[in-house]
This record gives structure tokens, C-alpha cells and sequence, in this order.
């Protein structure tokens, strides 16, 4: 057919795969799933993702009688959705087809694009949905920095392997020129030290495998000022987990559990992705239980009104039944008017960190017929995330039309196994 590839276009096509597939830093460590596409179709491309359960022990002193312990769980699932299509389309005329090296710009400039798009997406759920939030005063020094971000995940249960940090360029190289300097009262090997100062390398830090970005998300500084919450145990604002919930009408429907409305005094000034914490809710281990010493962080996902906000994660102190002991995250001392104390107090990047399993891309499908005129290739990455190219010659212009085209979704599945690192705070 005269829309055929020829053989240098698919040469192309495979050039362009191969670096799209090398330039999806992000998606690279965050994890995969596959879904069945025509399920996705017949779904409105939404499944349902299980999160991890967390189990009960019971013991005492050779207590073996157990039968007041046998209790359902309740398993809690996150809704994902392939809702990113990204598209370059672009034209070229017979006579800019002479140049066959236009092409080849064209297209590196598409791959380019969507592979930005694609790690673009991943840093904007995590920047927007990460809870664990670690503000640090002054600028980014290094070591000090991620161990702070290591130790929040340490102390609330967060698993100790695949751990990756997405700093805004600024942020990484002044990291680079601490360990480039040596550090204060700290020595390396000459190798990473040289490394850094030739390259602004970081590499491992603190558990953390770091990536240096060339874009971030910034966050504002806050401007709520004298709120309050109600922590009490009848004050509304304790969530009880639940896997499914029954509309009036009966349906029974799975809930998402990543977020709470709560009722606070006032929301002036406050917007989506302030950070918070509430006086008297304190972190503890999720697996363990015991209080970490340190106060629970929660972001502002959506301001409702003048007195609701949505926030993340809810604010779950075991009280209200089997559910609530399995997942509790917080342990609260109750208080009708609890301050709320904002984090980001000053405007900065806003620096992702995460456990590979918190963040999952979706791969979703085009379904293009290849017999209808237009040529078509298509290839995927080692992530499966699929490139489809199209060709189309219009006679009448004596253009012919190109485009690239991908399909995917990103989902953070558990915002408590991401975080957000803020410098100048």
C-alpha cells in the first residue's frame, strides 16, 4: 500500500523505541502492572488494586486458646485508572521529505516529549500524594537529608529495599558539592568524591537511589494560619476503615481508603498539597503499632469548602473496631480544637522519595486496525509501556501526516510509602 513504512522509517521507529525506552527514568523503579485491555475497555478503565493487608498477633503466656481472635480482615484496594493518552502528531510535505534527517529530528523530538510526559506523570502523583513529608531548614547539605527521609519510612514500617529520591537539579547538586567537599566532619572514597565534583553524582545515599531531575514540582508556602481540628473520639474526624460501603439504594461498592473528608474550624488560605500536622496525633510503627515519638505528616488533597477539607492519609487511631486495629497509623491524644501546624513554610522544590511498591504504572493499549489506509508500527518497552507510530499521505496537499502515541495510567497506591523531601523550610 502506498501509506507502507519503508525500510529506513522503521529503522527509525526502533531508534526512537530504544531511546524512549532509555530516557523513562521514573518509570523504570516504580512498579508494573499488566491489565487485560479488553476488561479495561468494559470497566472505563478503572481496576481496582489490592494494598498490602496488615495482620494481627495475639499471645501471652503459653496462651493457646484462641478462639475469641479468629476475625475477618478487611482488605483495602486503591482505584487505578489508564487515564494519560499523550500524542505528537506533526506533518511533513514531499518537499521537506527530502531531507530525510527532518524526519529523524521529528521523530527524536516526539520520543522525547512522551517519555518527559510519562516521568512528568509519575512526579506529579508523587509530589501531589506523598504524606511523609520532611521539611528541612536550610538548603540540601546530603547524607543528613535523605537519612531523615530514611528514618520517617524506617519508624512507620515502610519496607528497607527499592527506595528511590527525585531531586529538582539545584537540590542534587548541592548535595553533589557536599560529598565533593567531603562533607563536614565526614570522609569518602576518593572515587565517589571525585565522581561528584566531575559529574554531580550522588548515586546511594542513605538506602536512597537518587535521581537528579530536570524539571520539579514547587510547592507555596503555606497560608492557613490558626486552624484547628477535632480529635475527640465523638469529634467526626476518627476514620474507620472499611473494604466496601452500600449506597441507600443497596449497591455495594469498594472504597478508597487513601483519603478522609474531615471538618476543621477554617480553610482560608489553605490549598491542595499543604502540609500538616496535627497537635496530639502521633506516628506509630503500622506493623508494630508502637508510637514513633513523632507527629503524624498529612496533605491537603482538596479544599471542599469554608470548614472541609480532603486530606491524606486518614487520621485512623485503632478505635472503632477490627478494621481500625489493623490499619491504625495514628494514636491520638483527643482534643476538641487541636492546632494544626503547617510545613511548608516556605516556598521550595518539592523533591519525591518513595518504596518502589507505593507507585504502579498502568500500560494500556491502542487498538488501531492496520488495514484502514494509515501504515501502522508499534513496539513496546522493557516496561511494557507500547509506542504506536501512524503514516497517512494526503494526496491532495502532497503532505503526509505522522503521529506517536502512547496510553497509560499511574496510581499511588499507598501515599504512606511516599513522601516529599523540602529544602528552606
Amino acid at each position: 500500500m502506498s501509506n507502507n513504512f519503508s525500510k529506513e522509517e522503521r529503522v527509525a521507529f526502533e531508534d526512537i523505541l530504544e531511546g524512549f525506552n532509555d530516557a523513562l527514568v521514573l518509570s523504570r523503579n516504580v512498579s508494573i502492572y499488566n491489565t487485560d485491555q479488553t476488561m479495561m475497555e468494559r470497566t472505563n478503565n478503572v481496576i481496582w488494586r489490592p494494598q498490602p493487608y496488615i495482620a494481627q498477633s495475639f499471645g501471652g503466656s503459653f496462651t493457646l486458646d484462641m478462639t475469641g481472635n479468629f476475625k475477618d480482615y478487611t482488605q483495602m484496594s486503591v482505584p487505578a485508572t489508564i487515564g494519560f493518552n499523550r500524542s505528537v502528531p506533526w506533518v511533513m510535505s514531499a518537499v521537506e521529505l527530502r531531507d530525510s534527517l527532518q524526519e529523524n529530528r521529528l521523530g527524536d523530538a516526539a520520543k522525547q516529549k512522551l517519555a518527559s510526559d510519562i516521568n512528568l506523570s509519575i512526579m506529579n502523583v508523587a509530589a501531589a500524594q506523598g504524606t511523609l513529608v520532611v521539611p528541612v531548614v536550610g538548603a540540601a547539605t546530603g547524607y543528613d537529608n535523605l537519612a531523615a527521609c530514611d528514618a520517617l519510612m524506617n519508624e512507620q514500617g515502610v519496607q528497607n529495599f527499592d527506595r528511590y529520591a527525585a531531586l529538582s537539579s539545584r537540590d542534587y547538586n548541592n548535595m553533589a558539592g557536599n560529598i565533593a567537599n567531603g562533607g563536614a566532619n565526614r570522609s569518602f572514597a576518593s572515587n565517589k568524591s571525585q565522581m561528584a565534583y566531575e559529574r554531580a553524582y550522588v548515586g546511594n545515599v542513605a538506602g536512597f537511589e537518587t535521581f537528579k531531575m530536570d524539571y520539579a514540582n514547587r510547592i507555596a508556602a503555606a497560608a492557613g494560619a490558626g486552624d484547628t481540628i477535632d480529635t475527640s473520639a465523638g469529634g467526626g474526624n476518627i476514620y474507620v476503615p472499611q473494604a466496601t460501603s452500600v449506597a441507600t439504594t443497596g449497591e455495594t461498592s469498594n472504597v478508597d481508603n487513601r483519603f478522609q473528608t474531615v471538618t476543621v474550624n477554617d480553610t482560608t488560605g489553605v490549598v491542595a498539597g499543604d502540609c500538616f500536622t496535627i497537635d496530639g496525633v502521633q506516628a506509630v510503627h503500622h506493623i508494630t503499632k508502637q508510637a514513633t515519638g513523632a507527629l503524624k505528616t498529612f496533605r491537603v488533597i482538596q479544599v471542599v469548602n469554608g470548614t472541609s477539607l480532603v486530606i491524606s492519609p486518614p487520621i485512623i487511631s485503632g478505635a472503632g473496631g477490627d478494621a481500625a486495629e489493623q490499619y491504625q497509623n495514628v494514636e491520638v491524644v483527643g482534643n476538641a480544637a487541636a492546632p494544626i501546624t503547617y510545613r511548608n513554610t516556605g516556598a521550595s522544590a518539592i523533591n519525591p522519595f518513595w518504596q518502589k511498591d507505593a507507585l504502579e504504572i498502568l500500560p494500556g493499549r491502542f487498538a488501531v486496525p492496520s488495514d484502514s489506509g494509515a501504515a501502522v508500527m508499534r513496539g513496546a518497552t522493557d516496561q511494557g509501556i507500547e509506542l504506536v507510530m501512524q503514516k497517512f499521505y494526503d494526496i491532495n496537499t502532497m503532505k503526509i501526516k505522522y503521529r506517536l502515541d502512547t496510553l497509560y495510567g499511574v496510581v499511588n497506591k499507598q501515599p504512606e510509602m511516599s513522601g516529599i523531601l523540602l529544602f528552606g523550610q
